[in-house]
């Protein structure tokens, strides 16, 4: 279910467009400066990033002024009083007296400088690739050239910014991220966001932040390790952990051990409950080619030994590779992951484990086996069967069934969504076209994943 938006009114007359989801103790999530509390929903990583935190937590979202869907007609400078004044709408529409503040880049000066000045309300402050000082990211030789590009080519900075703050190996996400940008910001309000950021420093107010505080900095990311321990070195007892990785998005990249950190931080370590996970999943199907035929030609015996070679190696496969069986029908499994590049992980493991063994067939004498795949991702109705036991149904499972039924013996099929989620991830994909699956409307554009050495 998407967030329903809803506006708060700052002190100064601005309308700010905020949402919230999840239950139990407030985390109000502040961008990097950059948001929009709509189009974010439909960034896949996105969404399943926001989801886990909002599985033991009321997680609020709000677009800065000049930003999103908040009031555009702002003019002036931004000061770092007017994200104050923001996240003081919301909390105050919300009525919340204390809550936990996750805040990111460009919005840790300003959730710094709200904590010092509202001890009280902020239980606990995380800092994501964040500085204290303005000139500590500004001084960046990557910020300066592409800061020159904002009023002469706002597309080519909307798509040069995006990629070096992922990374460049974040092809599709960055891109659609640069699709965000141009949709939640105006190159007016880029410049006059750098004009006004310029005098921020929250140096001296450090000191009196006495939230329990964790700085989060990812090992290649802007703004760098060194200005991530200068800021936690200011902050009481605050808590330094470096990721590894380069991109400033934390939802991309090893987002497991940033939501890792998170959890334990919160007080949500080993001894608590484990948070509830995304309904977002990763569906797989495998299929054995001419199993019919397969008992036919070796009879009952022979042919469930051979199969039972095929339910070996998917098993081992799938705990390798962290996914869920799901069920087994005999000559096909079907399974779920938490995410698309752990699945494509595993379909390619089983797929070259098949081609190894049936290498050796004929010194054996025994049968090869050609297996067909198909992947889909979405978000599956989770129900347990008459047995007990977990099941998926729902409009998810039954397209990745359809890809899989499509696929030829050694061929791992995807649907688009499973690309995307994997885009710059290492995978290869050819493009099949669009396709109509039985009992579907609308065509899926499916992708072959091309596995072989």
């Amino acid at each position: 279910m998407e967030p329903r938006i809803q506006y708060a009114k700052t002190s100064d007359g601005v309308s700010i467009a905020f949402s919230t989801l999840g239950e139990g103790a407030p985390l109000v999530y502040m961008s990097n400066g950059l948001s929009h509390c709509r189009l974010e929903w439909d960034i896949p990583e996105c969404r399943c990033w926001y989801e886990t935190l909002a599985g033991r937590h009321r997680l609020v979202r709000f677009d800065f002024r000049g930003v999103g869907l908040s009031d555009r007609d702002v003019s002036g400078a931004l000061a770092l009083e007017d994200g104050c004044e923001d996240l003081e709408a919301v909390v105050g529409r919300l009525g919340l007296e204390t809550f936990a503040v996750f805040a990111q880049m460009h919005s840790v000066p300003m959730a710094a400088a709200y904590a010092a000045r509202y001890p009280e309300r902020v239980s606990r402050l995380i800092l994501w690739c964040g500085y204290a000082t303005a000139s500590e990211w500004t001084k960046s030789p990557v910020i300066q050239a592409s800061r020159s590009l904002a009023d002469k080519d706002w597309v080519f900075f909307t798509e040069t910014f995006a990629h070096f703050s992922f990374g460049w190996a974040e092809g599709e996400p960055a891109r659609r991220y640069a699709a965000l940008m141009r949709e939640s910001i105006t190159p007016e309000f880029v410049q006059a966001f750098y004009a006004g950021m310029v005098s921020w420093d929250v140096a001296p107010l450090l000191p009196k932040v006495s939230a329990p505080t964790l700085v989060l900095q990812r090992h290649h990311a802007i703004p760098g390790v060194d200005v991530a321990g200068s800021l936690a070195a200011r902050i009481p007892d605050a808590r330094l952990v470096i990721l590894a990785g380069e991109s400033t998005a934390p939802y991309l990249g090893d987002s497991e051990s940033a939501l890792a950190a998170i959890a334990e931080f919160l007080g949500e370590g080993e001894q608590a409950a484990a948070p509830a996970a995304s309904p977002f999943r990763t569906v797989l199907f495998t299929d054995v080619e001419g199993s019919t035929a397969l008992t036919q030609r070796l009879g009952d015996a022979k042919a469930r030994e051979v199969l039972r070679e095929h339910e070996r190696i998917v098993r081992e496969a799938l705990k390798a590779h962290g996914g869920a069986e799901v069920k087994t029908m005999g000559d096909g499994f079907m399974a779920s992951f938490g995410s698309a590049v752990k699945a494509l992980g595993c379909a390619v493991a089983i797929q070259r484990a098949f081609d190894e063994r049936n290498r050796d067939v004929g010194a054996h004498h025994d049968a090869p086996l050609h297996v067909r795949i198909g992947l889909n991702a979405g978000e599956p109705i989770a129900e347990d069967d008459p047995d007990g036991r977990g099941d998926l149904f729902g409009t998810a499972v039954i397209r990745a069934a359809r890809i899989a039924a499509l696929a030829q013996g050694g061929e791992i099929l995807v649907a688009n969504v499973v690309r995307e989620l994997a885009e710059g991830k290492g995978f290869m994909f050819g493009d099949r076209g669009e396709v109509a699956l039985r009992g579907f409307d609308d065509p899926v554009r499916l992708f072959e994943v091309r596995w072989r050495e």
